[in-house]
């Protein structure tokens, strides 16, 4: 890393990396680029080494803050406004850049039109989770391949349909770049969850471009318990509707709908992988169902509005939970 004038910033909030963090560290800083970049961690309390790992890199400038002052659209707007590239680049604690271009390939796709605004790149799962996490990323990102920049050009289209929205406002802070010029007049929305695609409504609302770039790759992926995986599902399902009131289907039809289009589709999946599976594989197939349905039920009862109680959000959030824990260290 060229300790000159930076093109671009790298940002990464952190909180208990773990082990993994000094690997996603390690690739970071031996990005291969043309120009000079720096690297901004803000760590909001780790009780692990997270903060002097980042610090044992030379050059990485990390910033603390308190627990209880981490909110995730205001602490990124904070750690860029400490930033000085014209390109501000985002990453998470947890993914892992793919090879020694990665930052490259980002730069390279926001480059290709001043309009551009913001690139997402691609997500790979990690090889110790289960072949439906697998799958489902792979098909979820080889999606945008066909229209890798978008726009807003259709205003009706965009007011009546939800599913025209959700392609314009999809973004992954994970593994993004966005414009510094832009981010100044346009900064990240101060909300709790989803604050990627409440910044990505602002900038397609202001008439920007947003793109998508399958070279530039991490490794992300989760492997939950069946209420984890009820609890991030209740989590995105409530953020996205408080945010952009999609007006999904709600009633219990749907419900049973979701879950066996999802568990056919993985049936599917492990016919394909059966000979390869082997007993974690197997393991993972028989949980599947069930995975599905806590996973549809948490996103079901998430964009129920008209049923959430301050009792049932607090029993059902895993967000509200862990900003409980932090709030009382």
């Amino acid at each position: 890393m060229n300790a000159a004038q930076p093109k671009v910033s790298v940002v990464i909030p952190t909180k208990n990396g773990g082990r993994l963090f000094r690997e996603v560290m390690a690739s970071l800083m031996a990005q291969e680029t043309d120009w000079p970049f720096e690297v901004i961690v803000v760590d909001s309390g780790s009780r692990d080494d997270t903060a002097q790992v980042a610090r044992s890199f030379a050059g990485v400038k990390v910033m603390t803050i308190d627990p209880a002052e981490f909110q995730h659209g205001r602490t990124r707007n904070l750690a860029i406004q400490q930033t000085s590239g014209e390109y501000i680049a985002l990453i998470t604690q947890d993914a892992l850049p793919v090879g020694r271009y990665w930052l490259s390939e980002l730069v390279k796709a926001i480059e290709q039109d001043d309009q551009i605004a913001g690139v997402f790149g691609r997500h790979l799962a990690y090889q110790e989770a289960p072949v439906f996490t697998h799958q489902e990323l792979e098909q979820h990102f080889s999606g945008f391949q066909a229209q890798p920049v978008v726009q807003l050009l259709d205003r009706e289209r965009y007011s009546r349909d939800p599913g025209y929205r959700q392609l314009l406002y999809f973004f992954s802070d994970n593994n993004a770049v966005i414009r510094r010029s832009v981010w100044e007049k346009h900064p990240y929305p101060e909300v709790d969850f989803s604050e990627d695609q409440a910044w990505a409504r602002r900038i397609i609302e202001a008439g920007f471009k947003k793109a998508y770039c399958h070279d530039a790759v991490v490794y992300h992926s989760h492997t939950y318990g069946l209420w984890e995986r009820f609890q991030r599902s209740f989590d995105e399902s409530m953020a996205l509707e408080g945010l952009f009131h999609y007006g999904q289907a709600k009633g219990p039809v749907v419900l049973l709908r979701r879950w066996v289009g999802l568990t056919l589709r993985d049936v599917q999946t492990v016919r394909r992988h059966l000979f390869r599976l082997g007993w974690r594989g197997v393991a993972d197939a028989v949980k599947m169902p069930l995975d599905n349905f806590m996973r549809v039920l948490g996103g079901w009862l998430g964009a129920r509005e008209d049923l959430h109680t301050p009792r049932l959000v607090a029993f059902c959030s895993l967000d509200k939970k862990l900003k409980r824990v932090k709030n009382a260290s």
